[in-house]
């Protein structure tokens, strides 16, 4: 038995054969070129074929781990335009005369060397982006980004680093667990593994892949950061013990189904879904969500490459009412901008998109687009119990405008004869700190708040979600981020509405109680959370 040690970065027990992560040889050669100009060019169509696969893996991630964590490739694809870089592959074809793939290589061992020798271990970490998006590149330059790993059974995967953008495109359903010799928990790479619920040891050492090969049994501990090469009789016992305890404690989150959300003292709670899609249905029900939180409509302007028509999304918004057999489904309206791109809206590049043309914004000004997703809205309303949300709200006159468009849709629909709800709910999001510290002017004009943490943490302290530099400066329990969510519970109720909270701080049981306390009446979370969350509500005491 051998055994290495490493960082665990996430806490689980595989047990199981060892497959060696292999790529396709990436060797990169010096050529000498004449024609440094469509060199150039060369790089250009490689850089618009690596990002449209970045997009791809961005909308992958997106569904599998959530938006927060898919923005890495939303990182990425910057990195791809960043000027310093693009400046130095062209400035090396240029100066040297030679093939694009040469100038990359060369760019990118100089950039990750920059940023493995800085003192910050997040910007250490940012040397394996680097390396990430330059091969992405290269494979396109030589028309050939494929891996050469395929596996018939579930195996640990052991590598001497992963790339993001490899850690998503892994099978889940064939992976038990993943080992690197590299790589620390700073980067995007642990960041996923957490997300998608991958037991996973990282830095294991220079000299791990020398020590295994393929089919070697092995035991991977998230916990302590170990892994146990053809472990002994007494080492395995161990860690078969521990994942039983694992289990068992799954096991007991499944006996919570079916239970209610509602703590020692009898306060009773909703606990929701966030979702992306049509496609997740299945997760809301196995998990056993009350009802719909967040259903992301976005995802079908994001999935289609033109504007979805009314037909296409009634079809998406019945499904999904239908398939929740009169729970509540709350469905945001179309959120783009910022982060969230798509090319035929030709929305103009901003310098801070942010801040930005986004959400609301782009609905409240192409009215067109807006009506037809509220037509296809109110029409599946007859179908289920529907909420309608509107995202990034910031004063009384765009909730007054909405409600106008709105009551202008439900006219149009009685003159044609069609069925809807006139019940339906509207309700807004709170994510600026505008909307918050005026909820007490837009709780009497909406059925419901809820809180995307997410974008309000971003607002509040003034940090960008895409800038990394400035991540150590977050911090999702700031004081003042919890005043301006306890504002909004004590605005709503005053008037008559209720709250919810749809960010991943809903999520957060170190926050269940205060959430509670605060008068909070619906958590909505990612579906694997739903019994988390219900267990952490029962085993508080408001009293």
């Amino acid at each position: 038995m051998t055994i290495f040690k490493g960082k665990g970065v996430y806490g689980a027990v595989a047990i199981g054969k060892i497959s060696v992560f292999k790529r396709k040889d990436t060797t990169v050669k010096r050529i000498h070129v004449s024609d440094t100009a469509a060199e150039k060019k060369r790089l250009e169509a490689a850089k618009e074929a690596a990002t449209a696969q970045l997009q791809e893996i961005y909308d992958k991630a997106l569904k599998e781990v959530g938006e927060q964590n898919a923005q890495i490739f939303e990182i990425h694809m910057m990195m791809i335009e960043d000027d310093d870089y693009n400046e130095s592959i062209e400035s090396i074809i240029d100066t040297q005369s030679v093939n694009a793939e040469y100038a990359v290589s060369v760019t990118a061992d100089n950039f990750s060397e920059m940023f493995a020798s800085m003192d910050d271990a997040y910007m250490q970490a940012r040397s394996a982006d680097v390396k990430d998006i330059s091969n992405r590149i290269i494979a396109c330059l030589s028309d050939d980004g494929s891996q050469e790993n395929s596996s018939d059974e579930k195996v640990i995967i052991c590598a001497d680093d992963l790339a993001p953008s490899e850690t998503v495109l892994l099978d889940k359903d064939k992976v038990l667990a993943f080992v690197t010799s590299h790589g620390s928990s700073n980067s995007h790479t642990a960041i996923l593994a957490r997300n998608m619920n991958i037991p996973a040891v990282i830095g294991a050492g220079d000299d791990f892949l020398s020590a295994v090969s393929d089919g070697m049994f092995a035991a991977v501990d998230g916990y302590t950061g170990e892994v146990f090469l053809s472990p002994d009789t007494e080492a395995l016992e161990k860690l078969e013990t521990k994942q039983k305890e694992d289990e068992e404690k799954k096991r007991l989150l499944q006996e919570l189904k079916g239970k209610e959300n509602v703590t020692l003292d009898g306060t009773r709670i909703n606990i929701f879904a966030n979702i992306g899609g049509v496609d997740h249905i299945g997760a809301v029900l196995a998990n056993d969500a009350g009802g719909i939180g967040l259903f992301r409509s976005e995802f079908l302007y994001l999935e289609s490459s033109d504007y979805p028509t009314e037909e296409q999304q009634f079809a998406a918004y019945k499904k999904v009412l239908e398939s929740m057999a009169g729970k509540k489904v709350i469905i945001r309206t179309l959120d783009i901008g910022a982060d969230k791109k798509v090319d035929y809206f030709d929305l103009a590049k901003e310098d801070n998109p942010a801040l930005g043309f986004r959400a609301i914004r782009i609905c409240l000004t192409r009215p067109e687009i807006f009506r037809t997703q509220l037509r296809a809205l109110y029409r599946a309303s007859a179908f289920g119990k529907l909420g309608i949300m509107f995202p990034m709200i910031t004063s009384v006159s765009e909730v007054e405008q909405i409600k106008k468009i709105c009551a202008e849709v439900r006219e149009e629909l009685r003159a044609d004869g069609v069925d809807f709800d006139e019940n339906a709910e509207l309700g807004i999001m709170i994510e600026t700190p505008a909307a918050a510290v005026i909820s007490d002017k837009l709780a009497p004009l909406v059925d419901f708040f809820s809180v995307g943490t997410n974008d309000l943490t971003q607002y509040t302290l003034a940090c960008d979600r895409q800038n990394s530099a400035v991540e150590q400066f977050v911090d999702t329990h700031h004081e003042a981020i919890l005043r301006l969510i306890e504002m909004s519970a004590k605005n709503a109720h005053a008037n008559g509405a209720w709250i919810g909270i749809c960010g991943e701080l809903a999520a957060d049981t170190s926050l269940t109680e205060t959430f509670l306390r605060m008068g909070i009446d619906e958590l909505s979370v990612s579906p694997s959370f739903v019994l988390k969350v219900r267990d952490a509500v029962r085993h508080t005491d408001l009293s």
